[in-house]
């Protein structure tokens, strides 16, 4: 929701898949503005601001993002097109040490836009060079507005292990610093996070994108701790495994990531052209949903939905460099998968199947299915004791709050790296479930790839089951 009075206009932008928020801050006053960690695909920002007037004068870094590109640079390459004399400048962190063009900020440093001023204050913890900017009508001490990064977070906190195991006590202590000095600010301060519900990188599980200082102090427990050693054991505890991205993308934010110039447009090719591509080393990334992926698909295609979301699977299974071929079945579902794959960094989108499978499936192409159980046939299978072996790839606390009798536990996200011993016997049959559905499907496409040939899919997952009311066991035990 924009927040707009004659001091601030604050409007916010939301990324649901990376849990993100983004931030175009102006001064209705002089029209200047700025925009607080954009991610890559930056025409909203830019349409927005003309909207309403604006001139972006700044993009604005908390920190060196581990979840998403950084889009500043991609911000400065639009506006330069549109106006070559535009003024624009990038600030970051000095402590983060980037490497291309930039304001350094530190500290007590101040962001002029006429009469609105951004005071940056230290904040970090998440992560060593993180900052946050509080916002204030110029000559006044009142502030408007806290834009606190993945520093403080609505309900919790950023994570502080993201930056290896060495780091993850040290940022812990920092972070408490840092919880500390937000304390202090006045109580009806709003708070706008970059991170929220659905990222990785925050430590708590509420809906809600903004807050105040006063609502912080009531409800968000590491608000409430006032003793050091006590905050260290809360924010270090529990955390739970992150995607394998997270540990590369601070370095590429860090150099300054290519410049794209725009949203690439993926060439349309035939089946021939795709299988060619195949065989010189690209990968076959397969967009659709889990019903159609799961009824037919591409040999050793990855099977990652694209609502998955698509950005953080991609990151977390796709190998890096990978140069990628798409399989979707209606544009939109396409130019979606594009937007996500840019997000975190697969810029080689090299073509999409013209036509969809359907195309494939016209010139007598081979495919694989996967058959989808439904919960009383593998009820019935263990009535019988013959079910077959059940792998269960949720997250560890979904298991701990219960699972499927007789199931082993794998993360979908630790597939990729597991040795298939790790997994079982390739021939042997093995039913593969998540929640509803979907990670379970990108972790059969990753069997697949490892050589697992007799993989069955429990049809919405542990949901189905439990609906159908049979027993799940405690996961604990």
């Amino acid at each position: 929701m924009t927040n707009q009075t004659d001091r601030i206009h604050i409007i916010p932008f939301i990324n649901q898949s990376l849990g993100n928020s983004m931030y175009l801050v102006a001064d209705p006053a002089s029209k200047l503005a700025v925009v607080i960690d954009p991610e890559r695909d930056v025409e909203k920002f830019v349409t927005a601001a003309q909207e309403h007037g604006y001139a972006i004068r700044y993009g604005l870094e908390t920190h060196l993002h581990a979840d998403f590109i950084s889009g500043v640079h991609e911000l400065q390459a639009s506006l330069h097109a549109a106006d070559p004399a535009a003024e624009y400048e990038i600030g970051a962190s000095a402590a983060g040490n980037s490497e291309f063009p930039h304001r350094a900020l530190n500290e007590g440093d101040v962001i002029l836009l006429g009469e609105l001023e951004l005071r940056v204050a230290s904040s970090p913890g998440h992560s060593r060079e993180h900052i946050s900017f509080i916002a204030y009508a110029q000559g006044s001490d009142e502030p408007l507005a806290l834009f606190s990064g993945g520093s403080l977070i609505v309900g919790g906190t950023g994570r502080t292990d993201l930056h290896g195991e060495e780091n993850t006590i040290p940022l812990a202590r920092a972070l408490f610093a840092t919880m500390q000095k937000f304390a202090a600010l006045p109580d009806d301060l709003a708070v706008y996070p970059t991170h929220g519900a659905g990222s990785f990188c925050n430590t708590a599980a509420g809906g809600e994108r903004t807050s105040t200082i006063g609502k912080e102090r009531q409800t968000n427990p590491f608000f409430q701790i006032t003793d050091e050693e006590e905050f260290v054991g809360a924010a270090t505890d529990g955390l739970g495994n992150f995607p394998d991205y997270y540990r590369r993308l601070p370095a590429v934010n860090r150099k300054g990531p290519r410049v794209l110039g725009g949203v690439p447009q993926p060439a349309a090719l035939t089946p021939a052209q795709l299988q060619a591509e195949v065989q010189a080393g690209a990968v076959v990334l397969d967009v659709r949903d889990a019903d159609r992926f799961l009824a037919a698909h591409i040999p050793h295609s990855f099977g990652i939905p694209v609502f998955a979301p698509l950005s953080t699977w991609a990151g977390w299974v796709l190998p890096p460099e990978a140069r990628i071929l798409i399989v979707a079945d209606a544009p939109a579902e396409l130019n979606e998968a594009v937007l996500q794959l840019i997000r975190v960094g697969f810029d080689d989108v090299l073509g999409y199947l013209d036509g969809g499978l359907a195309a494939w499936q016209a010139e007598g192409l081979p495919t694989t299915s996967v058959e989808n159980i439904a919960a009383p046939q593998l009820k019935e299978w263990m009535d019988a004791h013959s079910a077959p072996s059940i792998l269960d790839v949720r997250l560890q606390h979904e298991w701990d709050s219960g699972r499927l009798p007789g199931a082993r536990l794998l993360e979908a996200g630790l597939l990729q790296e597991a040795a298939v011993e790790q997994v079982g016997s390739p021939q042997e049959p093995l039913l593969v479930h998540c929640k509803a559905g979907t990670r379970s499907t990108i972790a059969i496409s990753l069997l697949e790839r490892k050589g697992f040939t007799n993989l069955l899919a429990l049809d919405e997952g542990i949901e189905a089951w439990k609906q159908a009311g049979y027993q799940v066991v405690n996961g604990k035990n």
